[in-house]
């Protein structure tokens, strides 16, 4: 074999090293929330993160997840509730979906005006005075009661929310006893081990075994959920009647409630980060399922964000507490990202197509 020439050693040497500097860069940037894999020689961010090992296999089998938004009668409630039931509809027989059937579990604890359009499940509220204001308390009890008095022919379920808009047809990203949930940045159990360590003591384990994550969106076994639903209620209601802990996780208690829950039965979820966006915050809803419009967008007419201050223009759901956005909402001004004018858009078409829309 020819011996290489020293001048093509050296390029060889330092064209190695700037390629491995790059890929230990890469890892370093992305490695507290994605894992890197390389294929075919290309670097692909993988968003998944902390799937165990033994589950990274995909099926092969499809395995559909039942549908389930907890939701109450109030206007607010029921208009956001129909746009999602709709795109629900749209994506459900696509190819790439496993979404199966579909319930509103309703804690109001009787029928309202949705109950031809959407299917429902009726559920009781919790006694008078047991939320302290805190409306989502009763998530946790509705599901206990969905579970206990209704069969579904799917083994998994979705625990949706109604400000949820699939983009596309979703899949079940859960794999077994691995349910799949998506990664919240500011439910932080590792910065609140006092609190949690109340509910979570440490005879059960370390403190990140609590997964940063809330109940929805979650795909997740229904034989598992039945066993942790009780627990979700039990420990968000001490939570809540604790002020310290009241104090520190505030509207996201239930959020944590839930967490706790599911690590004191020792399930751990899959982290997925392409579950969900949430505008004005993530940009793109490339390679994305669901759309959780919580945030209000606000644009000047240069299309820059205003948030904090309402711009002129802007997307807001808490604008429509007492009844329905209008048709036709105007889109956002050149320059707005193309999460919210996505939105916007898929919020129009659904609001055109459902039969009096201004009943909600």
């Amino acid at each position: 074999m020819a011996r290489a020439s020293p001048l093509l050693l050296i390029f060889l040497v330092l064209g190695s090293s700037f390629a491995t500097y790059n890929l230990v860069t890469m890892i370093i940037h992305y490695g507290s929330s994605e894992s890197v894999t390389i294929a075919d020689g290309a670097l692909l961010l993988d968003p998944i993160t902390e799937m165990p090992a033994h589950v990274r296999n995909r099926k092969t089998s499809k395995a559909p997840f039942h549908v389930a938004l907890t939701a109450t009668d109030a206007p607010y409630n029921k208009w956001q509730c129909r746009i999602m039931y709709y795109w629900y509809k749209k994506q459900k027989n696509l190819p790439g979906s496993e979404m199966g059937g579909f319930t509103r579990i309703l804690h109001s604890g009787k029928p309202d005006n949705l109950m031809d359009e959407i299917p429902t499940v009726v559920v009781d509220p919790l006694p008078a005075g047991v939320d302290r204001g805190y409306v989502v308390l009763n998530r946790p009890w509705a599901f206990v009661q969905w579970l206990e008095r209704t069969t579904i022919e799917e083994e998994y379920v979705l625990m949706a929310e109604p400000d949820h808009v699939f983009v596309r047809p979703l899949p079940n990203l859960a794999h077994g006893g691995h349910p799949a949930a998506f990664p919240f940045f500011y439910i932080r159990p590792d910065q609140n081990e006092k609190v949690i360590r109340k509910f979570y003591p440490e005879e059960h384990g370390p403190v990140t075994n609590v997964d940063p994550i809330g109940n929805s969106p979650v795909i997740i076994r229904k034989d598992l959920i039945a066993k942790i639903a009780p627990t979700w209620m039990n420990v968000s209601l001490k939570m809540k009647e604790d002020p310290e802990t009241d104090k520190a996780f505030g509207w996201v208690l239930e959020m944590y409630a839930y967490a706790v829950a599911s690590a004191l039965h020792g399930v751990r979820h899959i982290l997925r980060k392409d579950f969900m966006l949430q505008p004005p915050w993530d940009l793109e809803t490339t390679n994305k399922y669901i759309i959780h419009y919580t945030y209000g967008c606000d644009y000047n007419l240069k299309g820059e964000l205003t948030y904090g201050k309402i711009g002129e223009w802007r997307f807001d759901k808490r604008s429509h507490l007492r009844g329905p956005p209008p048709r036709n909402l105007p889109l956002p001004p050149p320059g707005v990202p193309e999460s919210v004018v996505t939105l916007v858009k898929m919020v129009n078409e659904a609001s055109a197509n459902i039969p009096n829309w201004d009943t909600s």
